[in-house]
């Protein structure tokens, strides 16, 4: 029996509050989709998603989530081709620059997003001139709100796996170290390379602050703007947004359950 442990009645105490603190804001915005004009509840504002009449209220909303989805899998392609593979070569080829690796990557959960616009405004400007100013190139600087989260995704299943030792042994092989990172060394670290990318994706769907002051349409802003029309339509989309989200992190609780059997 652990006594440092809580004891069962704290324990449901704990889960209770923890579990009204998401709950009631959640309930609170469902109740106010399902309000109806007339009094009483119905799923008319539900329904008007689906309205002809009412696609063009909501058409900046389905624009900006595109444009996300578009963000997202950039990102997404980001870490696992640049961040990733070079995380393998700081941990096998030079680990006395892994500290100061580790210090870069972390630090931008550190600078609040407004001083992150300040700093990238001069360098979109260059962007926008040579590459254009479309919303997919809004993935840069996700790219780097999001390295402290897949670091520390990657970096734990590169610490669980014996990389240098299947290195040596696919380079004793003949392998190339394209091969040996491709069909070495991720499928090894593939728990890690799943849960970064679903948190850079949930990432990159939350994320207002970085679009809105570059002047970018993405799925928040896009609600923003709607919701100076219509209130429910916002509210409809976020519940749809955080239950997708919430999917997100039980697949990522399913593959750190699943990475936690197979080690032991």
């Amino acid at each position: 029996m652990n006594r440092l442990g809580p004891s069962l009645a704290t324990r449901w105490i704990i889960g209770i509050l923890v579990g009204a603190f998401f709950a009631i804001p959640l309930l609170s915005t469902l109740l106010f989709t399902l309000r109806d004009p007339a009094g009483g509840f119905s799923l008319v504002h539900w329904s008007d998603l689906f309205d002809p009449a009412a696609a063009a209220g909501i058409k900046p909303i389905w624009t900006g989530l595109g444009n996300s989805l578009i963000l997202a899998l950039v990102t997404v392609v980001l870490v696992l081709f640049l961040l990733a593979p070079t995380m393998i070569l700081v941990n096998l080829r030079f680990p006395k620059l892994k500290p100061a690796f580790e210090f870069a990557v972390l630090l931008p959960i550190s600078i609040p997003a407004i001083v992150l616009v300040v700093g990238l405004a001069p360098i979109y400007l260059q962007i926008g001139r040579t590459l254009g100013t479309g919303t997919w190139t809004l993935a840069f600087a996700y790219g780097i709100t999001v390295l402290p989260f897949a670091f520390r995704s990657i970096q734990a299943s590169i610490d669980a796996a014996d990389l240098r030792t299947l290195a040596e042994a696919a380079r004793s092989l003949g392998a190339s170290w394209p091969t040996v990172v491709l069909t070495v060394l991720a499928p090894n670290i593939r728990q890690g390379l799943l849960a970064a990318s679903l948190i850079s994706i949930a990432v990159v769907l939350g994320e207002f602050t970085i679009a809105s002051l570059l002047n970018r349409q993405v799925f928040q802003t896009a609600m923003v703007v709607v919701q100076k029309q219509d209130p429910y339509a916002p509210a409809i989309f976020t519940l749809l947004a955080l239950v997708f989200v919430f999917a997100l992190l039980l697949v990522i609780g399913r593959v750190a359950r699943g990475t936690g059997k197979a080690r032991s």
